[in-house]
């Protein structure tokens, strides 16, 4: 129950931060723009921070973290094989287009003989 509150709270959070965003809008403010722009992220970063104390917040902050030190694994490809990968595909892909272009003339061909019209 407390994790829902929270929940709620955050998401109340959020549509503050918005609110205040178009509350601002016809503001003659010289900086309303900025003002703006701070609801917005304090919005935002407050209800991060509640969500921050709640379970379904730790699990996902938690997963987040994994995710990153996962994709740090990876061994990503060298300059020199994502173009060698690339220039394969390229080249594949002209010749796939050639060769359906050839099939489509010659059944174009075929199909018009049988018709008598060439």
């Amino acid at each position: 129950m407390v994790n829902i509150v929270k929940l709620g709270v955050a998401l109340l959070l959020v549509v503050a931060g918005i609110a205040g965003y178009y509350y601002l809008q016809g503001s003659t403010i010289a900086f309303a723009e900025l003002l703006r722009v701070v609801s917005v992220l304090l919005g935002l970063l407050l209800a991060a921070a509640v969500l921050w104390t709640s379970e379904p917040g730790k699990r996902f902050f938690g997963f987040s973290k994994d995710s990153v030190a996962e994709a740090r694994r990876v061994v990503w490809p060298t300059r020199k094989e994502t173009l060698q990968t690339t220039g394969v595909v390229v080249l594949f892909a002209i010749v796939m287009a050639l060769f359906l272009w050839a099939v489509d003339a010659t059944l174009l061909f075929a199909i018009n003989k049988l018709m008598g019209r060439g």
